[in-house]
């Protein structure tokens, strides 16, 4: 029986995928599993049978990964599974930018008592002329599935399609239109595009990436947009070019006192993934890969430890280690199976940084003295006995 708890409101479709053999708790200390969406988990005390934190959702800056990783506990989230939901509303902020929906909108409410404000629009529209978006060119820095998803959506709309990511994955170039010109220098990007995108992860290298440098060299009227993270973006910078006229609109997703009812900014309260089937592909996804890895040790969107995939165990017991990603592990932890007699039958080793993860299906189940002496070599963090 294995428990498990939630910080935050999880879909019950996702929980759904919990059978017989899981239990729900409100005691955190008691569960080996926990779910989370934004609730933060910097301050909290990792409980030591924690074994896992399945964030469902793609940004994990809620959660102390490195801490994690070092106790031995793997840190999921879920990506892809809310990519057309802000695919949408990206489509959608470059629909407001470049047409002033919203200002047309607004102007209809403030009139909405004028008896004769049919013929007023007719007068007034002129205002909110905008431009369209077909035949435009579109920027998009960072081509993962939300990216890939903005880009083919785009050409359909008849765009032309720039798209710049230095570590495209296999999966991502499959799955990515043949009309997308992919480029190798953002500047690129910077200099040729009417609407820029960004969908990159918050890193310390990508902090503040779009600034003062990058927007001088940008198109006059050009629309930026953010639907990722907000200090992807100097702030600053993006109001004093629309100040200047160089930016024509900042479409962003997170609402702060630097962009809040500032002119030539349209700011919505994070509504990106804030739609119910997103939120339903996220509890589903991050539950079949909490079950998956308490049940098998199976990792498969992992952020803190490689993916690992043995499948299901048939032996009669399956070892997992996590261990720092430093030579000669691997011959320590055959050599205690082997000295306890024990016939290693399968086993899957690979690392992710600083940190490794090791699995072993036994012939036969280990003695306590041999887990006992995986857990003292030094560079060890944790043993799991699976099965």
């Amino acid at each position: 029986m294995f428990k498990y708890a939630c910080l935050n409101p999880i879909a019950q479709i996702g929980l759904d995928g919990f059978d017989a053999n899981y239990e729900k708790t409100d005691d955190v200390n008691a569960a080996e599993g926990i779910l989370v969406r934004s609730a933060s988990m910097h301050e909290m005390e990792l409980p030591d049978n924690l074994l896992a934190v399945a964030r469902a959702g793609a940004g994990v800056n809620n959660i102390p990964l490195e801490k994690c990783a070092e106790k031995g506990i793997v840190v999921f989230n879920t990506p892809g599974a809310n990519a057309n939901g802000v695919k949408e509303l990206v489509l959608a902020g470059m629909l407001m930018a470049c047409r002033d929906i919203v200002g047309g909108i607004e102007w209809v409410k403030e009139d909405a008592k004028d008896e004769n404000i049919a013929k007023a629009a007719e007068k007034e529209k002129k205002k909110f002329a905008g431009t369209e978006i077909a035949g435009k060119k579109l920027g998009i820095i960072g081509l993962g599935a939300i990216g890939v998803q903005v880009a083919n959506a785009a050409v359909h709309l008849g765009m032309e399609v720039y798209g710049y990511d230095p570590y495209l994955s296999l999966a991502a170039a499959w799955n990515l239109s043949r009309n997308v010109k992919h480029v190798i220098d953002v500047n690129e990007i910077y200099e040729n595009c009417d609407f820029i995108t960004i969908h990159v992860p918050l890193m310390d290298s990508t902090k503040g990436m779009v600034g003062k440098d990058a927007i001088s060299r940008m198109k006059d009227g050009v629309i930026l947009l953010n639907y990722a993270r907000d200090v992807l973006f100097d702030e600053e910078a993006v109001i004093e070019a629309i100040k200047a006229g160089k930016v024509r609109r900042y479409m962003t997703d997170f609402a702060n006192p630097t962009v809040a009812g500032q002119e030539g900014c349209v700011v919505t309260p994070h509504l990106g993934a804030s739609t119910e089937e997103s939120e339903d592909n996220c509890a589903v996804m991050a539950v079949e890969e909490l079950s998956d890895y308490l049940e098998n040790g199976n990792i498969k969107n992992s952020v803190n430890y490689p993916a690992l995939d043995l499948g299901v165990c048939s032996d009669a017991g399956r070892v997992a280690i996590f261990h720092k990603n430093v030579a000669n592990m691997i011959t320590k932890f055959t050599a205690v199976f082997g000295d306890a007699g024990v016939n290693i039958t399968n086993m899957a080793n690979k690392s992710k940084g600083e940190f490794a993860y090791t699995m072993m299906d036994l012939e036969t189940a280990p003695a306590a003295d041999a887990l006992d002496k995986l857990s003292s070599i030094d560079g060890v963090f944790r043993v799991r006995i699976v099965k």
